[in-house]
Formats: C-alpha cells, structure tokens, sequence
C-alpha cells in the first residue's frame, strides 16, 4: 500500500484547508485510515481517523467540531477538510493506513503499517 499526501501550504489563520491523501495498492474502504501531524519540536499527534468498514470518526479534541474526515472510495482517497486554522495546526501532516480493524480505543494509538510522505501546513498571523 502506497499513500500519497496533498493540499498543504500556506494560509492565514482563520482560513481552511482540505488535505487529500490517495491509496494506491489497496482500496481505502478496506483500510483503517488516519491522519497525523508533528509540529516543531512536538511529538507526532493523532489528528482524525476511521476504521474500515466503520462510518464513524474519531477526532482529536484540538481538531473537534472544526474538521471532517471522509473516505471517498471511487476516487481511493481520504481527506481532512480543516476549518479555522490556528498557529497551532502548523504542522506535517501525515496520512497512514492499517489493514487492521483495530478496538475503536486502539485507534488513536495502535502502530499503522503504512504512510504517506507529509504534506506542510503553515498557518500565519
């Protein structure tokens, strides 16, 4: 499984952003699918994610009620739609992919298998 990450850039805080990552090697709807992201100096952070076969997301608290993550499974991609960006989303992002079905606990934790490369978000003032 190969994932391939986009959409990152510049922006100011405030505006909104939509990451995409396409799979290649595996169809999304049979993956657990995340997105990660380390900012500077931080440890990498679970962002959103969904398991396979699962219609429900899990959300970091930073990222709740501001973000939306979506499986589009004819075009094999997953995105993050990002809303209200702050300083604090600057950051790589990272999808990442699992064959496992993991306890809907383990999500935000379990080791994933595979990743995309990174795409930059910057947010300025």
């Amino acid at each position: 499984v190969q994932l391939q990450a986009s959409g990152g850039g510049l922006v100011q805080a405030g505006d909104s952003l939509r990451l995409s990552c396409t799979a290649s090697g595996r169809t999304v709807s049979t993956l657990t699918v995340a997105w990660f992201r380390q900012a500077p100096g931080k440890d990498r952070e679970f962002v959103a994610g969904a398991r396979w076969g699962d219609r429900k997301t899990a959300y970091a608290d930073s990222v709740k009620g501001r973000s939306t993550f979506s499986k589009d499974n004819a075009r094999n991609t997953v995105s993050l739609q990002m809303n209200i960006l702050t300083l604090e989303d600057t950051a790589v992002y990272y999808c990442a992919a699992s064959e496992r079905n993991p306890a809907w606990s383990w999500l935000r934790t379990m080791p994933y298998d595979y990743w995309g490369q990174g795409t930059l978000v910057t947010v300025s003032s």
